[in-house]
Formats: C-alpha cells, sequence, structure tokens
C-alpha cells in the first residue's frame, strides 16, 4: 500500500472501525443512566456510592493497565486479529454484567469488559494510522471522535428506553449484537496491518502500573467513603499506589523494551496533547458523575428525558469534531485548545449556578457548548500524539493516548466523586441528627441512600427529600468548582507549552541559473 495514497478502501474501514468502537463508549455512558436504579435495593442490586464508582473504575483501571499489553501485542501479531478477540471478550463479559446478581458480581463482570475493551480500543487507531495518508490522518481521527462523541451522547438516551421497559441488565445486553455485527463486518473490510520491528513484552511493567493505579484509586474512593483523608484505610493505598508507580518509572527507564517509553516526553508536542487529553477527561468524567444524579434525582427526570437533554452535546460532537483539524490548520493548536479549555471551564462553573428549577432550555445550551468545546479539543490533541511517533508505532501510540484518558477518567470520577461525597455528607448531616449513628452514616453516603431513608420514614420523610436535593446541589456546586479549576489548569498548560501554528517556510527567491 502506498503510504501518500492511502488505502483504496480507507474510509469504508473508518466507518467500521467507528461502529466496532461503538458498544465500547456507548457502555460506559448507559451505565451512568443506569447507576440510579442499579442503586435500588427492588429494581437493581442495591449498590451503594462506592460500588456504584467501582463499577465505573474496575472496567476503566483494568482497561488503562492492559491497553500497554495489548497495543504492543496487536502491533507483533496484528491488529485485525487484536479487535477480533477484543470483541469476543467485551461481548461474553457483557452477557456476565447483564446477569450479575449482586454488585460485587457487576464489578468483576466489568473489570473482564476492561479486558476486551483494551484490546479494541489501541487497535482502531492504530489501523486509522496506517490505512489513512498524512495529510487525511486529522480529518479521520476527527470523524473518529465525531463517532465516539456521539456513543457518548446517545449512550444516555439509549439506556432511558431500555430501563423504561426491561431490567437493568438490558443496557450491557445490547452490546452483544452490536459485537456481532461488527465481527461481520471486520472479516471482509478491515486488513491486517503489523509493527515489521516489534518489541518485546513487558510484564513487570504492566503489573506495576495495574497495582499502583488500583491502590491509589482504591484509597481516594475510601477517602469519599469515610469522609477523611487522615484515616489510614485512605492514605496507605494511596501512598503505596504512589510508591509502586515510582517504581514502574523506574523499572521503564532501565529496560530496553519499555511498556512506556518515557522517551517520547521528550517531544513536547506529545507531552503537551497527553497532559491536556489527561486534564480534560478528568475534570470532565467527574462532571458526568454528578450530572447523573442531579438530573435524574434532584430535578426528577426519567432516564429517557434525562438521556434526551444530553442529544446537544451528541449534536455538537457530530457537527463540530470533523471540522476541528480545519480549526486547528487555520489557528493553530494552542489557541484552538486553549480558546476550548476556556469555554470548558465556563460551563463548569456555570453549573455552580444550577438548582432545582433550572430552565430545559438553559440545560440544553450548557450541553451544546460543552460539545462545541470538546470537539475542538480531542481530535487535534490525539492527531498531534499519533504523528509525534513513528507510523509502525500507531498501536503503542494510541495506547498511550487511551491509557491517559482511560486513566484520568477514572481518578475523575474517584477525586470528584468523593469531593461529592465528603461535601454531601457534611451538607445533609442536620437533617440527620437524632437518628441513630449507624442510620445517619448509611443515610448520609448519598443522594440516593437519603432518599431511600426517607421513603422508610413515610410522612416524617417528606421534609428530608427536599433538604437532601438542595444538599446534593450544594455539593454539586463545590464539585463544579473543583472540575472548573483542574479545566483552567488545563488551559494553563496549553498555552504554555503546547506548539502554535507552524510559521510558513519562505520559499527561496528564483535566481538566474549559473553559467558554467
Amino acid at each position: 500500500m502506498d503510504e501518500n495514497a492511502g488505502h483504496p478502501r480507507r474510509w469504508a474501514i473508518l466507518g467500521v472501525l467507528v461502529f466496532s468502537l461503538l458498544a465500547v463508549v456507548l457502555d460506559n455512558t448507559i451505565l451512568n443512566v443506569a447507576m440510579k436504579t442499579i442503586a435500588d435495593p427492588v429494581a437493581g442490586l442495591g449498590a451503594t456510592q462506592s460500588e456504584l464508582e467501582w463499577a465505573i473504575n474496575s472496567y476503566t483501571l483494568v482497561f488503562a493497565g492492559l491497553l500497554f499489553t495489548f497495543g504492543v501485542i496487536g502491533d507483533r501479531t496484528g491488529r485485525k486479529r487484536m479487535l477480533f478477540v477484543g470483541m469476543v471478550l467485551f461481548g461474553l463479559s457483557s452477557l456476565a454484567s447483564a446477569y450479575a446478581q449482586d454488585p460485587t458480581q457487576l464489578i468483576l463482570a466489568r473489570a473482564a469488559m476492561g479486558i476486551g475493551g483494551a484490546a479494541i480500543m489501541p487497535a482502531t487507531l492504530a489501523i486509522i494510522s496506517n490505512v489513512f495518508p498524512a495529510r487525511e490522518r486529522g480529518k479521520a481521527i476527527g470523524v473518529w471522535a465525531a463517532g465516539v462523541g456521539l456513543a457518548v451522547a446517545i449512550g444516555p438516551i439509549t439506556g432511558g428506553l431500555l430501563l423504561e421497559r426491561f431490567w437493568w441488565g438490558s443496557v450491557f445486553l445490547i452490546n452483544v449484537p452490536i459485537v456481532l455485527i461488527s465481527m461481520a463486518l471486520i472479516g471482509p473490510v478491515v486488513p491486517e496491518s503489523r509493527d515489521p520491528r516489534p518489541s518485546r513484552l513487558d510484564p513487570v511493567g504492566v503489573l506495576l502500573s495495574i497495582i499502583g493505579l488500583v491502590a491509589v484509586v482504591y484509597g481516594i474512593i475510601r477517602g469519599g467513603e469515610l469522609a477523611t483523608v487522615t484515616s489510614p484505610e485512605v492514605f496507605v493505598p494511596v501512598l503505596a499506589g504512589v510508591a509502586v508507580l515510582g517504581a514502574f518509572v523506574w523499572w521503564e527507564r532501565r529496560i530496553d523494551n519499555p511498556a512506556f517509553d518515557v522517551r517520547y516526553f521528550g517531544d513536547v508536542r506529545f507531552t503537551s496533547a497527553i497532559a491536556t487529553i489527561g486534564i480534560v477527561f478528568f475534570a470532565m468524567m467527574g462532571g458526568m458523575f454528578f450530572l447523573t444524579f442531579y438530573l435524574q434525582v434532584a430535578l426528577g427526570f426519567s432516564p429517557v428525558q434525562a438521556g434526551a437533554l444530553m442529544l446537544p452535546f451528541a449534536v455538537a460532537q457530530l457537527i463540530f469534531a470533523p471540522l476541528s483539524q480545519r480549526v486547528n490548520e487555520k489557528f493553530g493548536a494552542k489557541l484552538s485548545a486553549t480558546v476550548s479549555l476556556l469555554v470548558l471551564t465556563a460551563i463548569l462553573l456555570g453549573y455552580t449556578l444550577f438548582d432545582l428549577h433550572t430552565p430545559v432550555p438553559v440545560l440544553l445550551a450548557v450541553f451544546f457548548v460543552q460539545g462545541v468545546a470538546m470537539a475542538n479539543i480531542m481530535p487535534p490533541a490525539t492527531t498531534a500524539i499519533m504523528e509525534a511517533l513513528p507510523r509502525e508505532k500507531a498501536g503503542v501510540g494510541s495506547a498511550m493516548s487511551n491509557t491517559v484518558r482511560q486513566v484520568a477518567g477514572a481518578l475523575g470520577v474517584a477525586v470528584l466523586g468523593s469531593v461529592l461525597s465528603s461535601s454531601y455528607r457534611g451538607e445533609i448531616a442536620p437533617a440527620l441528627a437524632g437518628l441513630p449513628a449507624d442510620v445517619q452514616h448509611a443515610g448520609g453516603e448519598s443522594v440516593m441512600a437519603t432518599a431511600a431513608l426517607a421513603h422508610s420514614l413515610g410522612e416524617r420523610g417528606e421534609s428530608l427529600l427536599g433538604l437532601a436535593n438542595e444538599a446534593f446541589v450544594h455539593s454539586m456546586h463545590v464539585t463544579s468548582l473543583a472540575s472548573a479549576g483542574i479545566a483552567l489548569a488545563g488551559a494553563a498548560v496549553v498555552a504554555r507549552w503546547m506548539p502554535g501554528k507552524p510559521r510558513p517556510v519562505s520559499q527561496p527567491e528564483q535566481q538566474e541559473p549559473a553559467v558554467v
């Protein structure tokens, strides 16, 4: 295949890859809508807020920990082959998640889904980098990002429709037909590709990264449960995790075949793009976590209505993500990403003005603008990462991009979820005074727990429901401020270190040929 011309069926290949990725991305946003139902002890599994966080993070942590390994394996053995393997694993673990009998089984099944997702995600971007020439790669990644954004936004309304008609497990069962159709399309359309000079695997590095990440996030989530950071149950896992991650960095610098080659960070374009993706997903995933409860619990919308409210985000992604490369070429990555991050900061600050009576048109407008900002941040950053690496290392580059994305998202849910939980517990505590200590602790864990307690108290609990919603809105404001601060820090990082628009190369003046 001519690298300058690209594969003759590259746009059909892109369509199949975007559809294959649909199940992986769709699943995460569907789960956000289903959290309220899964937390219900009658209609769901009676999961606590920390168990819900682990249902999200068990997937993302396993996903992130194995991305490097599967990226390297795909480069060695064939990316199309890894795509097939990932689809099979993802479909089987989706079945296991759908029929989980308790929160622990769901968490374990979600972790298994993370294994399948880790095989799928890097293969898609790696294949795109190989079948598209450099001049079209940015546009192709923009279309890929638009597909991801569409899945992010249609997930909630799809989940809402399923929850209205079926039991909670249907939000995972929907993945199975998508997986089967994808496998039928991948075979005849997607070509095989691999690295002609593959590197060896790094099992020690992979193991250290998984242990370190799990320990850090576990400590953060435990801090949210206990509403303190001084307990040994909180700081011991965090410090141990940081130490293991330090050992991971030392090991990767020492060996010849690292899973995470730290030398790539010498490229400022690569480093600033990685930092941008991490900061954006940290702020966004933490924000999505509280928005689910705000729309369905505080405002009382049904899952379908809450999903429909997120459609402007999808529309913005579909319109602006494919156009982001043009914006990037005209204004430069530094200016476009900085402005987009400042807009995202303003949106997150705007959430502090939301209350129990915010009009629906305001919600729709805010979600649309947020989608526009995201559409002009992620594709250029992803393109910068992929173009900073050799083409034959596309699987490793994709793995790095998606690892940062998933780890930052997991930490965003953990950290900002803990901020939300701690703030809510402090706000609702006066309303629970007088109840037994164990009831106060359980009822103050989340707005869902307080609502369950209020229903059990009958007429006495009606006033408690109003107080719980007000306490939640206050805690959402605190969490929004934290998210906005992180996004603002991201804008500062981009403005300082991301390369600007390249200067046009001046052509030398035409000279008369010398007479010999």
